[in-house]
């Protein structure tokens, strides 16, 4: 008897009520299994980027200021793409074509570096926080779609019951059981997403956090002929 119930699988499972969904419920389904996917997709490709990153910046803080000028420490720092070596090329830029330009000698110095050093770490900041609305928008909104889904289950269940002119526990405790799971689905797609929303929040703000004390340290050389040493 258990064999055949093994053999039989879970009558009020995932798999019936995939089976006994009509276009709506399978819908709902599609839905949450593409949040689920994009949201993990996003987490993956943030992560890898955070590590990029921070690799990224160990390597400035470690070697760049040993060099003797700002044009070698800048080739010491390795990567088709860096973003720290971005900020220290858009400085040296800066300084050069304000000593060349006319029309920037009515700014100073500072000013014009810190424009053109604040507009690349704006780059990384708005590169940081790509995706992050993903993140934020299924964690709101996949439990909703979930009860949606429950909701609409429970609705053609009471139908179906109503049909039949039959509602003893029995009968209505396996199509209820059903279309709660929709709900438990929008659950499990919404949970990872809003934690690892707010992990990667963390981490974008303390790299951010050394970006922009790089980006500092590196106007203040520009400008001053120096760096501001930090106790």
């Amino acid at each position: 008897m258990s064999a055949e119930a093994g053999m039989s699988g879970n009558p009020y499972g995932i798999e019936a009520l995939w089976n006994t969904s009509d276009v709506v419920g399978k819908s709902v389904f599609v839905i949450l299994g593409i949040m689920s996917l994009w949201s993990w997709w996003v987490m993956l490709n943030k992560v890898l980027d955070q590590r990029a990153l921070r690799k990224v910046a160990n390597e400035a803080e470690k070697n760049f200021w040993k060099a003797s000028s700002l044009q070698e420490g800048a080739a010491k720092l390795s990567g088709k793409v860096n973003a720290y070596r971005d900020i220290v090329n858009d400085g040296l830029q800066a300084l050069e074509h304000h000593g060349k330009s006319q029309v920037t000698s009515k700014v100073s110095v500072n000013d014009w570096v810190e424009s053109h050093v604040s507009r690349r770490t704006e780059i990384v900041q708005s590169s940081l926080q790509g995706g992050m609305v993903v993140l934020a928008s299924v964690g709101a909104t996949a439990p909703f779609v979930g009860l949606f889904g429950t909701v609409w289950g429970i609705y053609n269940a009471l139908i179906a019951i109503s049909i039949a002119g039959q509602a003893s526990l029995d009968k209505v405790a396996g199509p209820i059981g059903e279309a709660l799971i929709m709900t438990a689905i929008g659950l499990a797609v919404a949970v990872p997403a809003v934690l690892g929303f707010n992990f990667l929040l963390r981490g974008n703000k303390l790299l951010l956090e050394r970006v922009n004390h790089f980006s500092h340290d590196v106007q203040s050389t520009l400008v001053a002929g120096s760096r501001v040493q930090g106790k």
